[in-house]
């Protein structure tokens, strides 16, 4: 019990403090969903790290060194507490993003992270030598049990109730409780050396002398291809499918459990049988991956790749555990699958950004898991490795299809830290209706018709009937100077005259490029256009007074929305950069989260006036549906006539403000 119980809340913290800091930093790069993929791989690369010293401590150290050093590291880690990262970590706007979240997280949680996911094998490793005889691999379903508790709790219990500061605290204690109780564990396990046991598990396991090669290439494979599977299918479906806040909890959610029911003890998984359930999920994940007319169908959709998701990860993890070694090769098992994980974890985050323009992942996820279906079918007899060859090919098809289907009708994409951005022509050249749309996954940041007389037509969200096309009009009895927070297509610089300033902050580049390129809502307008680089909010906090008539902080569209630019310190700043009868106008148009009671608290908590335009958009005209929040200190600059049809916006007294420090998506989901 003592065993289990310091590996669970080894376990419990080791992921509570991955949501928990990449909440800390992800307002520093833009609120983007990579965020969290990256952040994983550090944490898969710090899980690899601590494996690896379990597997040389438990081989080559005696107990008592054993003990010894992980008593004085133990003590160091905790002099590294707190672990909230310092500010001097904040990019300029300048720097790549992917190298430095690992590098900060290496600096700020390396160290008690790297203790926390060494424990559950070593832990593991000094049960076997106290306990002989005893299955110690139950320990790794109790490891994971508690590691799906804290992912769980972090979003349902932890962050609706405490703030960034007091998760820091709290995540500190635990760990000084974790090292007093670990410390003297290990001292517990000391004893004679030649006393230990090396006889391998009555019950099921490889009770072989040695692990051959093939035995480890199995094993990385089987790691790697769940931990690959886990990762784009958590991109597809936040990227393509819908980016609703927290989605990426349901497949790491399905991760754990599968881990737990395969490692259980009790053989849950069946090989004789389930391979046929693997085969049909495979196939049905390869269909939708080319079935167009299913693009947007999101309970399909979602329910198809989760619970494959789920019958995938069964398949590699029940398959680990049934290839699982002798006790004396528990630690080098443990590193093997780590580092099977990294090498997932390494494709989707940093390969596949440099060589794919699109998600193209998730196709050669599949395909690696029906062959390694396939490898198995062939050992249950004829049948089955005629159906798992057949699912094999069919999958392949599917995946190439997919790749080839992706560029139809786009003329230009990239892909980066960001995300997949497309552009895409509809209708017919020559005609009237042909236009150019800027995509980000499934959702529209801006069109333009290319017909010469409707170029310069305002679009989309940013008509004229709009919440901020009515407040730009507004002040168009003076020079104006327009800030605009996310870019786009740039279609708001087409209010630009002739003596305007319009200045766009955006965080991607490739979102630059390709407005300049590829759209001319910046080329022909009017008015000066400057664009600086980096995310919105560092940028204002280094700018002096920027004077706007308008602030658009158009950030929000996009589901997975950067929470750092809707609190309460947020308004503050953007107040601060807006003239006293400026406006500040918030794009909430979003398909599953109501903000429109948040920025009604802000506008209240700082003591400003706030109304809403509700734009409904209708099929017998071109006007796009769109919700703006107006916010502005000035009363009568919200009651000018242009602005019209204006309504008050309701608000939420049992919600709790949005700051900095305290923010609860849960609780605005539609």
């Amino acid at each position: 019990m003592l065993h289990a119980a310091v590996i669970a809340l080894s376990s419990f913290l080791l992921f509570l403090v991955q949501p928990l800091i990449a909440r800390l930093i992800l307002p520093w790069f833009g609120g983007s969903a990579a965020v969290w993929t990256t952040c994983m791989l550090v944490f898969q690369a710090l899980l690899l790290a601590g494996y690896g010293y379990a597997h040389a401590a438990n081989a080559r150290l005696s107990p008592r060194r054993q003990a010894i050093v992980h008593t004085v590291l133990l003590v160091a880690a905790l002099a590294t507490l707190p672990i909230a990262p310092a500010a001097s970590w904040k990019p300029d706007g300048s720097e790549e993003p992917v190298m430095r979240i690992l590098l900060l997280l290496a600096v700020s949680v390396g160290l008690p992270y790297l203790m926390l996911a060494s424990t559950s094998p070593l832990l593991q490793a000094w049960f076997a030598r106290t306990r002989p005889g005893a299955n110690p691999y139950r320990l790794f379903a109790v490891s994971n049990a508690a590691s799906l508790a804290a992912l769980i709790g972090y979003p349902l219990v932890v962050e609706p109730w405490l703030g960034g500061a007091a998760q820091v605290e709290l995540w500190s204690w635990l760990f000084a409780a974790f090292a007093l109780a670990c410390a003297p564990l290990a001292w517990t396990s000391v004893r004679d050396p030649a006393s230990t046991p090396v006889a391998a598990l009555p019950l099921g396991g490889n009770d072989a002398e040695g692990v051959s090669r093939g035995d480890v290439l199995t094993w990385l494979a089987l790691s790697a291809t769940g931990s690959a599977l886990l990762l784009a299918v958590t991109n597809h479906i936040t990227q393509n499918i819908a980016a609703v806040p927290l989605l990426w909890l349901a497949p790491l959610t399905l991760y754990l459990l599968t881990f737990i029911l395969a490692f259980e003890g009790r053989n849950l998984y069946r090989p004789r049988w389930f391979w046929s359930v693997c085969l049909v999920w495979l196939g049905g994940m390869a269909w939708l991956l080319v079935d167009t007319d299913r693009e947007f169908d999101m309970k399909l959709q979602l329910g198809m790749y989760l619970s494959g998701l789920a019958v995938a990860c069964f398949f590699c993890h029940g398959e680990l555990y049934v290839r699982r070694p002798a006790p004396r090769h528990l630690t080098a098992f443990y590193l093997t699958i780590s580092a099977g994980g990294a090498l997932g974890g390494l494709f989707v985050v940093v390969f596949a950004p440099l060589v794919f323009v699109g998600y193209h992942e998730l196709g050669i996820g599949l395909v690696a898991c029906a062959l390694l279906a396939f490898v198995r079918c062939r050992r249950l007899g004829a049948v089955p490795g005629v159906m798992g060859l057949a699912v094999l090919l069919g999958v392949t098809a599917g995946s190439v299809y997919e790749i080839l289907h992706f560029r139809t009708g786009v003329i230009a994409s990239a892909r980066n830290f960001y995300g997949v951005l497309r552009v895409k022509e509809y209708g017919i050249p020559g005609e009237t209706d042909h236009l150019r749309r800027l995509l980000h996954g499934v959702i529209m940041h801006g069109e333009q018709f290319l017909d010469p007389e409707k170029r310069r037509m305002l679009t989309t969200y940013y008509q004229e009937t709009s919440g901020v096309g009515m407040a730009i009009v507004s002040k168009r009895d003076q020079p104006e100077r327009v800030g605009v927070i996310g870019l786009g297509t740039g279609t708001l610089a087409g209010y630009g005259r002739a003596g305007d300033v319009f200045r766009f902050y955006e965080i991607n580049p490739e979102v630059v490029r390709f407005a300049r390129e590829k759209f001319t809502f910046l080329a022909d307008s009017g008015a000066k256009i400057e664009i600086v680089p980096g995310d919105a909010r560092l940028s204002l906090e280094r700018e002096a007074p920027q004077g706007y008539d308008v602030l658009a902080v158009d950030a929000f569209s996009s589901d997975a929305i950067p929470v750092h630019l809707i609190t309460r310190e947020a308004l503050a700043l953007y107040l601060r950069h807006v003239k006293p009868d400026g406006i500040v106008a918030f794009h909430v148009s979003n398909r599953f989260l109501d903000l429109g009671p948040v920025v009604a608290r802000l506008a209240r908590e700082n003591g400003v006036h706030v109304t809403g335009v509700y734009e409904k958009g209708g099929e017998d005209d071109d006007r796009t549906q769109s919700d703006w929040i107006l916010v502005s200190r000035d009363a009568m600059a919200l009651e000018r006539p242009e602005i019209v049809d204006a309504e008050e916006v309701a608000d939420r007294p049992e919600w709790r403000t949005w700051t900095d420090d305290y923010s609860n998506l849960v609780q605005v989901i539609k």
